[in-house]
């Protein structure tokens, strides 16, 4: 291999396990997050975009 394909195949595979760590933390945040909202809505909180009331 020459030193080109060495870096690019560096270059690659550290980008690759960069990007797959950013999705990985999003998947577990966004998992949190859910986990956070519903023991909101079972202590009886509830979004205001749920809300019926008709606006003036």
């Amino acid at each position: 291999m020459t030193s080109h394909t060495l870096y690019v195949t560096a270059a690659y595979a550290i980008s690759a396990v960069g990007i797959g760590g950013l999705i990985a933390w999003i998947l577990l945040d966004q998992r949190a997050r859910r986990r956070d909202m519903a023991e909101i809505e079972a202590a009886g909180l509830r979004r205001r975009s749920e809300r019926k009331e008709a606006r003036p």
